[in-house]
């Protein structure tokens, strides 16, 4: 039977489930990987600060609030809505619905697709051993991390303002940007995501595939959108 979905490595605080199958109609029908607190649900380790566990030091995760009953962190700005995939898939998995992939199974389930490292979490928590096989017969991937400029070019740099844009460009990295209006683009060094709204949503992630470090190609940027981009208030 071939393999759709299952657990593609996990810790004892962490687990990453990749999922075949996906309706996501900017990213386009690619594979996902989910990268959850195992223990706590999505909402709850946002509110709390234990996503630093999954998102490192990203400051869209928003500020804790462990004295909120419920709900997000404060100010968050990140684009994912905990609330649906991100929640239905670690309720999934609390629930025993995804298997442990052997490393046959992970190259399998990767083999002529996109795949998408990080649909929630920053694939830099993930053994890069654990990427290398997801990808190994893959058409391609999209990867980011805020995790610095330590990171190879597996992974497209995230920049949070055009300071930090400029020092990854000069060790020659390429960054994804997220920016509060069209007009901050550097159109010299950077393009619009083909598939934003304000590039007029000309493709999807599954097709276009920019958003992988080692392309050589302008940096991607794109307008604060999602559940959070009222809370977003980044530098141009």
């Amino acid at each position: 039977m071939k393999v759709t979905k299952g657990i593609i490595w996990e810790n004892d605080q962490i687990v990453c489930i990749a999922l075949g199958q996906s309706n996501n109609t900017k990213t386009g029908n690619m594979v996902q990987s989910y990268i959850l607190v195992k223990d706590t649900d999505p909402i709850t380790a946002n509110r709390l600060g234990l996503d630093t566990l999954i998102c490192g030091n990203c400051p869209h995760k928003g500020t804790p609030n462990p004295n909120k009953p419920s709900g997000n962190a404060d100010k968050r700005s990140c684009y994912v809505n905990l609330v649906q995939g991100v929640l239905k898939v670690w309720k999934a998995y609390k629930a025993g619905k995804y298997p442990l992939l052997s490393e046959a199974e992970i190259i399998a389930l990767g083999e002529n697709r996109m795949v998408r490292i990080g649909t929630y979490g920053d694939g830099a928590f993930v053994p890069a051993s654990v990427w290398n096989l997801l990808t190994s017969k893959a058409q391609g991937k999209t990867a980011y991390t805020h995790q610095g400029l330590e990171q190879d070019s597996f992974y497209m740099q995230s920049a949070e303002s055009l300071e930090q844009a400029n020092k990854a460009w000069a060790q020659g990295k390429r960054t994804f940007r997220v920016i509060p209006v069209v007009t901050a683009l550097d159109t010299k060094n950077e393009v619009l995501c083909p598939a934003s709204k304000e590039a007029g949503m000309k493709t999807t992630c599954n097709t276009c595939g920019l958003c992988d470090g080692n392309k050589q190609a302008k940096s991607i940027a794109i307008v604060a959108h999602g559940t959070g981009r009222g809370n977003f208030k980044g530098a141009i």
